[in-house]
């Protein structure tokens, strides 16, 4: 069933594919619709570790920050909901450090992060790493995220354009991750939500295969959230399929059940 607010209702579809290049997966997603909790994360590490570091971020954070929000009263602050969300990714962050500190084949791995709650009309958004979050809204996408990454710095500090960064070799170079270190920082937002809006997180094998006027059109192209992650998933795959692909799609309904404010409307 879909997670409902007063004044909206959600409707969420994931995938994941390992893509052309990788032998395994180590992408991980996980969706919570009655809590209206989305978790979104990309391993790294040697064989299999990045595997289990992301399958111990979003399972933990659906399981822990699922339950917490189950039970939060109604009454809960957005400011309580960032901080049971700074909590939770910061007891993964320690779960996944230990396990890498005290098995030496998990040595050095880690995960990034997209971490969403949609509460009435609002969108609490946090996140590690290079995994994304973009909002399509009238047509026009828009990545709600920002890269924790070098080649995000070098952009930000004016060193190369974002032109240039689509052709760098420092694409996967992160400069925080889950897991890495004993603590980490986690990045929070507040967004307004809409009816009609388009909310897609993903993992690195989507965004650097595409540009983001690709996916706005494959968003306002598909009819259904299941079409549109198979489109998306397969034009990432057509364009060479890297690395591992993960997306999670969540539809914003008003109370006419009016999906979709930019349909037809193309750009």
């Amino acid at each position: 069933m879909p997670a409902s607010a007063p004044s909206m209702t959600l409707e969420f579809f994931s995938a994941t594919d390992t893509g052309r290049a990788r032998n395994n997966n180590e992408d991980s997603v996980a969706v919570d619709e009655p809590t209206a909790l989305v978790v979104l994360a990309d391993g790294m590490g040697g064989y299999n570790a990045g595997e289990v570091a992301s399958g111990m971020a979003t399972s933990f954070i659906k399981s822990e920050l699922g339950r917490w929000l189950s039970e939060a009263s109604e009454s809960a602050t957005d400011t309580d909901v960032r901080r049971a969300m700074d909590i939770c990714v910061d007891n993964a962050n320690r779960a996944i450090f230990n396990a890498a500190n005290s098995n030496p084949q998990y040595a050095g791995m880690g995960t990034t992060l997209v971490v969403g709650v949609f509460r009435d009309a609002r969108l609490l958004m946090g996140h590690v790493g290079d995994s994304r979050a973009y909002r399509l809204r009238a047509s026009r996408l828009m990545q709600i995220t920002h890269d924790h990454s070098l080649l995000q710095e070098q952009i930000d500090s004016g060193l190369i354009t974002p032109e240039q960064a689509a052709f760098s070799a420092n694409k996967n170079l992160v400069t925080r991750a889950v897991g890495v270190e004993d603590t980490v920082l986690l990045e929070t937002h507040l967004h307004d939500v809409l009816p009609g809006d388009t909310y897609l997180l993903c993992s690195d094998g989507l965004s650097d295969m595409l540009d983001d006027e690709s996916i706005a059109q494959l968003l306002m192209g598909a009819e259904t959230l299941p079409e549109a992650a198979g489109a998306l998933i397969d034009a990432a795959n057509d364009a060479g399929g890297k690395d591992n692909i993960s997306v999670i799609l969540a539809r914003v309904r008003g109370p006419s059940g009016t999906a979709r404010s930019w349909w037809p409307f193309k750009r």
